[in-house]
């Protein structure tokens, strides 16, 4: 076959060259009677279908120079009048094409020309502009030729054709030469600049053809970069014929190209942005959309639901529509075990958090499963960063007993005392727009006040969200709380840090102003902080808040927040403390001795049993406020009604709220009456003592336990002062005189008249008639019938001469000459199988019981004064002696130790005592009970 006939349109030369003639002459030009096309026409047509679409031809033609006649040429075009407003059938890219988010490049076949014997000027001027526009927005899918077109000015005059040309094919092609354009930021602000987009929106609204809006709808998903942009696009009405032409129910095509506009439109919504969209009807075809079976439609139109939720004013209707249990579904979806990671469900966390601000919304989530929902982001870790949008949400159904009922159910409380002095999330800002639309911006003029809104400020004013009268409008709402004042202006109001703490919140007025902001604070806690204080005005919140970690929660924020605490928390805690009806859970969660160690000690959980560094700065305020919320439940506890709950606790009560009743009663109870019947007379005592060597119901048990004996030995022996181990007859430093040193000198007075000897060959002087007399088994040795009765060196067995010293000095009279001190280690020795212990027992196997009793004063004196530590007390526990076992409990329970050094030597007594615990308990009881029993052994009945 015959290779074809080359022509010259195959030079790109000489295109060029016909391109820049018709650039400097007209546009019309010489026809060619051959082929019935002017030379113009067959040199676009060879660029737009050989040169530029070849490999490379874009950059050839660009580096050629031939962006600059082209662009020359459609000046001239717009310049020469607008063409005739006819619907022309030329072609348009194609719906892939056009809907694509990258650069458009034509591949249309050429525009036929009108039908008519002759060509017209303006048919030749409409085919030379879809050629040369098809040509240029084929250049502009390279970046270099769109930073030349823009260079070269050649935004303006695709301006002017928009707006001069209206017929369909030249509209698709410009509209698609600025799409192409806008896809770079300085291009997009150009374009915004020269006017472009009312020109845009006119087209969507006066074109009929797909493809042509495709294109537009394209170049203004890609005008929409920036914030600013699209509340331009917005202020300049792109939006409603966007969303009027989705409810038409368009080609699949051209809902794919409107939704994506619309998600690029609705990014950061405006009001604008939303007012549009559901005034064109958009809302409706949106939720629909939303079950679509293609993913990119339906996709995009759960993102834009989710976007509108930011504008209030656009969600009851949106809530109508069925866009609640839309959105839900979706995030339920996500979080299913086959659901994305986090970061797809932040715009659907938010959007459904917003939701919760209007009662509308609230009522069909809750029908929905939301409640649900929310509770699974919350006890989701992975979700820490969306908590405290998600307790702010909640705060929107502080009313609805129903939710709240079913939320308790589902474990809320825990979790918001959790969340009081958890991190911060990265929760963004939302602004008034996103306000709830149930209390609209719009004052109405001399509005008259019904009667539940003056129920509902004496409420307020009751409860302190409100100082007065004058704070309170019908507008008010949890969302609307005033901000705090600035730190000067509270530090003025509340110079006395102390009383501030306890005082109720007050309101700060400014001349010129009726609404005053309260110092009451309302920071990241403060959502959480209202619900808790919703729950805990239930008639019987003790289920709820008077648990182990709500109340943690509360007295962990009141301690450890970095400023003063919000005085909701305080009125929680003594709203709980003065209802009788948690009476019974403060003693069984022993939630009293909690607040006790941590409050009135400043020992907090985490500080027990390693103590951690934190700041006393205000620990008389905390002081303070644990011994009010103490006195509140003794109130409670002496009132006749918490004289029979305590009763029944300890006698019917389970072991464990036996136990728990029995520790907390010297906290709680002050009238002798009543803690000696409950704890002496009904066995409480005997119950907490018989419980310390169990497995611990709670993890600071024995901490509370020390504490609790502490007290009670406070309230038996309110004067008397427990003593300290007393010490060996005579001062160390000063010793009384030894009667035995005169046996030991050279010349010895009297002269010994017997040695014994120890088992290491020391031969230690004696006198036979003194060492009779001193005990008994001496009396039998040396003077009965056994042959050591007649003998003048006699052995002792068994004996070190450590522990031998001290018996020697015994047997000849010595009291308090320190010789008793010799065979003690010093503290931090151990006392097991050292020659102290040697030495007990062998003051027990000679039957010397007044040395016995000094050898454990000397153990006393060296290992039980004021400045041991509670391994001391332990060691000397373990020696088994029952009065250093009350030594050491003496010293456990002494006024002298603090709180922690107390526990841990309870801590350490009962490692000491294991299965047995008879000799711990006695030694306890009689130390305790002392003042009662004026000393004698202990004979109290279970």
């Amino acid at each position: 076959m015959a290779a074809a006939k080359p022509t010259p349109t195959d030079s790109l030369s000489f295109c060029l060259a016909q391109l820049m003639a018709a650039a400097g002459e007209g546009l019309g030009g010489g026809k060619d009677t051959a082929t019935n096309e002017t030379p113009l026409g067959r040199a676009l047509l060879a660029l737009r279908t050989r040169h530029v679409k070849a490999a490379g031809g874009i950059e050839r033609f660009r580096a050629r120079g031939g962006l600059l006649p082209l662009l020359a040429l459609l000046r001239r075009a717009s310049a020469a009048g607008p063409a005739p407003s006819q619907a022309g059938s030329g072609s348009a890219p194609s719906s892939a094409e056009s809907a694509a988010s990258g650069p458009a490049p034509s591949s249309c076949p050429t525009p036929s020309v009108a039908s008519s014997s002759t060509s017209s000027p303006p048919a030749r001027l409409r085919k030379t502009l879809d050629l040369a526009l098809s040509i240029l927005a084929n250049c502009c899918t390279e970046g270099a030729c769109r930073d030349e077109v823009r260079r070269l000015g050649g935004i303006l005059p695709l301006v002017a054709i928009l707006q001069c040309v209206k017929i369909d094919s030249i509209q698709n092609r410009t509209a698609r030469a600025l799409g192409n354009l806008a896809m770079e930021s300085e291009s997009c602000r150009a374009i915004h600049s020269a006017g472009a987009v009312p020109l845009l929106v006119e087209s969507l609204a006066a074109c009929q053809d797909s493809q042509c809006l495709q294109s537009v709808v394209r170049t203004i998903r890609n005008l929409a970069d920036s914030p600013q942009h699209r509340l331009a696009l917005a202020q300049q009405g792109a939006v409603r014929p966007l969303a009027e032409l989705l409810a038409a129910a368009p080609d699949p095509a051209l809902t794919l190209a409107l939704v994506r506009a619309l998600l690029e439109l609705s990014r950061g919504c405006s009001r604008a942005c939303a007012e549009q969209l559901s005034l064109g009807g958009g809302l409706g075809p949106l939720v629909s959309l939303a079950s679509h079976p293609k993913k990119a439609v339906r996709e995009a139109a759960i993102l834009i639901l989710a976007n509108l939720c930011a504008q209030g004013l656009v969600r009851p209707a949106l809530g109508n529509a069925g866009g609640v249990e839309v959105l839900l579904g979706e995030l339920q979806r996500r979080r299913g075990p086959s659901g994305a990671g986090p970061a797809p469900q932040q715009p659907l966390v938010r959007a459904v958090c917003l939701l919760c601000r209007e009662a509308i919304n609230r009522a069909r989530l809750r029908d929905a499963g939301g409640l649900e929902l929310l509770m699974g982001l919350l006890q989701d870790p992975r979700a820490s960063a969306w908590h405290p949008r998600v307790v702010a949400a909640l705060v929107g159904f502080l009313y609805d007993t129903g939710a709240l009922g079913r939320l308790q159910a589902l474990g809320l409380v825990p979790l918001l005392a959790g969340q009081l002095c958890g991190e911060a999330g990265d929760d963004e800002e939302e602004g008034r727009e996103a306000a709830s639309w149930d209390f609209p911006e719009e004052q109405m003029p001399e509005r008259v006040e019904a009667g539940s809104f003056r129920s509902l400020r004496s409420w307020l004013i009751s409860e302190g969200y409100a100082a007065g009268p004058g704070d309170t409008s019908p507008d008010w709402s949890p969302e609307r709380c005033p901000l705090p004042p600035p730190p000067e202006l509270a530090e003025q109001t509340s110079p006395d840090p102390g009383p501030a703490l306890l005082r109720p919140p007050r309101a700060l007025r400014t001349p010129g102003r009726s609404l005053a902001a309260p110092e009451e604070l309302w920071g990241r806690e403060g959502p959480a902080l209202l619900l808790l204080s919703r729950f805990s005005q239930a008639p019987d919140p003790s289920g709820a808040l008077v648990t182990g970690p709500a109340l943690c929660g509360l007295l962990a924020y009141v301690t450890g927040a970095p400023g003063p605490p919000s005085p909701r928390a305080l009125r929680i805690l003594a709203r709980l403390t003065c209802n009788p009806a948690c009476l019974e859970a403060f003693v069984c969660s022993y939630g009293a001795a909690l607040l006790r160690s941590w409050l009135v000690l400043g020992v907090a959980p985490d500080d027990w049993p390693t103590l951690r560094a934190r700041p006393l700065s205000r620990h008389s305020q905390h002081r303070e406020l644990g011994e009010m919320l103490l006195q509140n439940l003794t109130v409670q506890a002496e009132s006749p009604f918490g004289v029979g709950a305590l009763t029944h606790l300890l006698l019917s009560g389970s072991p464990e709220d036996r136990v728990a009743c029995a520790l907390t009663l010297p906290f709680i109870c002050r009238k002798p009456s009543l803690w000696r019947r409950l704890l002496l007379d009904q066995g409480g005592l005997r119950v907490l003592l018989s419980a310390l060597t169990r497995p611990a119901p709670h993890p600071l048990f024995l901490f509370f336990a020390a504490d609790s004996l502490f007290c009670l030995q406070s309230l038996v022996s309110p004067t008397a002062t427990p003593a300290s181990p007393p010490a060996v007859p005579g001062d160390p430093e000063v010793p009384a005189p030894c009667l035995y040193e005169p046996l030991l000198g050279p010349a010895p007075t009297p002269a010994p008249d017997l040695h014994f000897l120890l088992d290491s060959g020391l031969r230690l002087p004696a006198q036979r008639a003194i060492s009779s007399t001193a005990s008994p088994f001496f009396r039998a040795l040396l003077e009965g019938s056994f042959a050591e009765a007649q003998m003048d060196l006699v052995p002792l067995r068994g004996l070190s001469p450590s522990a031998a010293w001290p018996v020697l000095h015994h047997l000849h009279g010595c009291r308090g000459c320190g010789a008793s001190l010799g065979p003690i280690p010093p503290p931090g020795k151990p006392l097991l199988g050292s020659e102290a212990e040697e030495a007990l027992e062998a003051a027990g196997r000679f039957l010397l019981p007044g040395l016995e009793e000094e050898l454990e004063e000397a153990v006393g004196h060296v290992h039980l004064g004021p400045q041991s530590g509670p391994e001391s007390v332990c060691e000397v526990f373990r020696l088994g002696r029952p009065r250093l076992a009350a030594h050491c409990a003496r010293w456990t329970l002494g006024p002298e130790q603090c709180p922690r050094k107390r526990a841990l030597a309870l801590l350490g007594l009962v490692e000491a005592a294991g299965k047995e615990t008879g000799p711990l308990t006695e030694a306890l009881l009689a130390v305790v009970m002392g003042g009662v029993l004026g000393g004698k052994g202990p004979s109290i009945d279970c």
